[in-house]
């Protein structure tokens, strides 16, 4: 969980920290993400009373950073330590001391020599401490998956962050999701911070701009975006107000992948992939064109007769969980209506 995404800067404090924690925890997840300003609104102490309150609830913290040093003219805190050997090493050993085992580490600046040195020092040391990274801010990853074993996904790209930012942004969220699973996302791991269950893109799901896309559309982004450390954008409102399989689904749904298939789409239009975890299947779509499409889409991966979980929404129907007996796997029958989606799970019966 991140409060970050959707509260903002005002819930870096204890108490709306624990309140997501508390989120993690009812949802099962691993980690709760305290971003910008936590040196100053909360305080080492103060964090490591929140590290031992997530430890009794099952939870983790990852913890934020600017990348920034004396060339960086970032305010966020905590800044300087990240960006010199002496003080990244003992704050790598304080984050291990409290339990902490991801960071966050956000405004790199361009790609110069010295950056790119920056990013492979920052990895190497958290890697003797044990602690995986995220890079937000930053430019577009090329091989540290295979050379770091820690490194988690970076953003490198117009995130979900710029929902809250512009209206605009919100406007054109379909389209702008069926580009990244053929460029940004086809490079390498995307953090990119999604499914927003929020109606609106603010504290309490009253105010701020205002979400276009449906659940189903959200549910599936889980899906199309790939990063193997997902900081979904859910709240306690979405908790306590988004459809209950909705929720059920997003307590479910893996971050990690064994294997990928295109099945259709065309950049800008719509695209619908299907991502393998173990032995079950997760396909889903999403359509950004101002007209519904019905697809019949190529699904070698379901067997005729099986029954599959799919999960879609209309203009008219909030999203719903339902069972579909795959009548042929080569036509499977699919309509996504204007900014919505679907996923259609095959879960493994093991």
């Amino acid at each position: 969980t991140w409060s970050w995404i959707i509260w903002q800067d005002g819930s870096i404090n204890f108490d709306d920290q624990k309140k997501f924690i508390d989120l993690a925890a009812d949802m099962g997840y691993d980690h709760a993400l305290v971003d910008n300003w936590w040196d100053t609104r909360i305080g080492r102490d103060g964090m490591e009373q929140l590290a031992d309150y997530a430890r009794s609830k099952g939870v983790k913290i990852a913890v934020w950073y600017s990348s920034g040093g004396w060339w960086n003219d970032i305010v966020q805190g905590p800044t300087n330590l990240m960006s010199r050997p002496i003080p990244r090493k003992k704050e790598m050993k304080w984050l291990k001391d409290m339990g902490a085992e991801t960071i966050k580490v956000d405004f790199f600046g361009g790609d110069k020599q010295e950056t790119m040195r920056l990013y492979e020092d920052i990895l190497s040391d958290a890697a003797d401490y044990g602690i995986s990274v995220i890079f937000h801010g930053c430019t577009l990853p090329r091989g540290w998956e295979r050379l770091y074993p820690n490194y988690v996904g970076s953003e490198a790209v117009l995130a979900s962050e710029n929902l809250i930012f512009s209206q605009d942004f919100c406007d054109k969220e379909a389209f702008n999701a069926t580009l990244h699973p053929f460029i940004r996302n086809a490079v390498g791991s995307m953090e990119y911070g999604g499914t927003v269950l929020n109606k609106r893109m603010g504290k309490e799901n009253r105010h701020g701009n205002i979400r276009r896309t449906s659940d189903g559309f959200q549910l599936a982004t889980a899906i199309l975006f790939q990063n193997p450390v997902q900081n979904f954008a859910l709240t306690p409102e979405s908790y306590a107000e988004a459809p209950d399989d909705a929720i059920a689904f997003m307590k479910d749904v893996p971050t990690t992948w064994i294997e990928t298939r295109y099945i259709d789409g065309y950049p800008g239009k719509y695209v619908v992939i299907a991502r393998r975890h173990g032995d079950s299947w997760y396909v889903s779509g999403v359509n950004a064109l101002d007209h519904p499409i019905n697809l019949k889409l190529n699904l070698p991966m379901l067997q005729k007769g099986q029954t599959v979980e799919i999960y879609t929404d209309t203009p008219v129907d909030s999203l719903k969980a339902k069972k579909l007996a795959v009548k042929n796997p080569g036509a499977v029958p699919v309509t996504i209506h204007p900014n919505h989606g679907f996923v259609i799970v095959s879960r493994s019966e093991k």
